[in-house]
């Protein structure tokens, strides 16, 4: 853009700017800057075309960048095979657009797939894809925010330069793989449920999983329907609810329970019905925590297990369950119990976490302990300086699509204050401190 050259050529003679090292100088010269009118979303998933679709309903523009090839690629690239919604669509639909009446209630992976890029193609959102984000930083002398970005194999780097960051990568960025003793010797397959797409290769084998959320029972049941022997290993007390009630979902059914009565009344019935439909849990070595399941949820986020046919396997003998992992050794593994099994393979369903802090150059919206927002939901979508989150509100779609609507309207008033002639004077003020190169 020609204010951009015009803001090179102020830079250039400024006496402040030698107080540049070197090494700046030469980064800044291989770098292009790229001023965005509208806010720059980091995440093309679900979140980020929610956001994205609320400001373009309100004429703002945005853009997304998205490290990956293409948009939901937690969805596309990182889920196995036979993954359904566990919820039903109405609770996963995202803002501005519903599901086709055809879908069923829970969609598979690749209906949500196509939803999702129709939902893209509706609101005409076309991601920056191959830009990763290694640093974001606000400038508080020029008030904008200056996000660096490499492209496919590292090889162009670009800073935007924008008034509003929305942080949209969420709570599932970042595989979380522990640490055990001896698991270099294992000698045997260790895999991510990231890069589990079905138990076909496993077939046969005994297979351990490691993690009892939704991700690692339904893991276990799909490894049952290859024939193989899975175990799975519950180190902590889980809630396992029936994924429906009398044919009604039992998510559904609790939202409409807690209009009228209290959070604990509801969580004893969910107990009460839980234990009638799928038995006492702890007899199979699945512990219930002591908080009721909605309890926990809103104060830890830990969601319950919604029981897909997992635990009838379980019950049957056709999956083992364990308790924690003492060490691993050479094709074996030994429990905190002190019993020894061997096992071909181990599989790791536990999850993902925030990646925020490591690009994020701000600490005081998120936490660094688990790159979470630190106010707790409703109010943990903004921050100052024009930064906002959007999908880490721990309550899934719904929670995000309430996300990006409140971003979208809090933008839309500065949006009609302001516009790209108001921040000149900023963007000059910061010449001396982040040089351009031409664009």
């Amino acid at each position: 853009m020609d204010f951009l050259k015009e803001l090179e050529g102020k830079r250039v003679h400024d006496p402040l700017i030698h107080f540049q090292s070197k090494t700046d100088m030469a980064a800044a010269k291989s770098t292009r800057r790229i001023w965005v009118p509208g806010p720059v979303i980091v995440g093309a998933g679900p979140s980020g075309l929610a956001a994205a679709a609320c400001l373009k309903e309100k004429g703002i523009p945005s853009l997304i960048l998205e490290r990956t090839n293409c948009i939901a690629s937690l969805w596309q690239l990182k889920t196995y095979d036979r993954l359904r919604l566990h919820l039903p669509k109405q609770f996963c639909e995202l803002i501005l657009m519903p599901f086709p009446a055809d879908f069923p209630t829970y969609p598979t992976k690749q209906q949500f797939v196509n939803y999702l890029n129709d939902y893209a193609e509706r609101f005409d959102l076309k991601p920056a894809f191959n830009t990763t984000v290694v640093s974001a930083k606000y400038d508080s002398r020029c008030g904008l925010w200056f996000v660096k970005t490499l492209g496919l194999k590292n090889e162009e780097a670009i800073e935007y330069v924008c008034q509003w960051l929305i942080v949209a990568t969420g709570e599932n960025a970042q595989e979380v793989v522990p640490e055990f003793e001896g698991v270099r010797d294992f000698g045997g397959p260790i895999v991510h449920t990231s890069s589990y797409k079905s138990g076909e290769r496993f077939g046969g084998k005994k297979v351990l999983v490691v993690g009892c959320g939704n991700s690692g029972m339904e893991v276990c049941l799909d490894l049952c329907d290859y024939n193989a022997k899975p175990s799975l290993v519950v180190k902590n007390s889980v809630h396992i609810l029936p994924q429906e009630i009398l044919g009604i979902s039992t998510f559904g059914l609790s939202m409409w329970l807690l209009k009228w009565f209290p959070m604990r009344l509801v969580d004893r019935f969910l107990l009460l019905v839980s234990r009638v439909m799928l038995g006492d849990t702890a007899r199979f070595g699945i512990s219930r925590p002591h908080r009721g399941p909605l309890e926990l949820k809103s104060v830890s986020g830990k969601t319950p297990v919604l029981d897909v046919g997992t635990l009838a396997k379980i019950r049957s003998g056709h999956i083992k369950v364990c308790k924690a992992i003492k060490q691993v050794k050479h094709q074996s593994v030994e429990f905190i119990d002190g019993k020894v099994e061997c096992f071909d393979a181990i599989i790791l369903a536990t999850g993902y976490r925030s990646n925020v802090m490591s690009w994020l150059k701000e600490t005081s919206m998120f936490s660094e302990k688990d790159g979470l927002p630190r106010k707790a939901f409703p109010n943990g979508w903004k921050g100052e300086s024009g930064l906002y989150s959007v999908g880490f509100t721990q309550r899934g779609l719904l929670g995000a699509s309430l996300d990006a609507k409140r971003i979208a309207e809090d933008i839309e008033h500065r949006w009609k204050a302001d516009n790209a002639t108001h921040l000149m004077p900023r963007l000059v003020t910061c010449a001396c401190a982040s040089p351009l190169a031409e664009p």
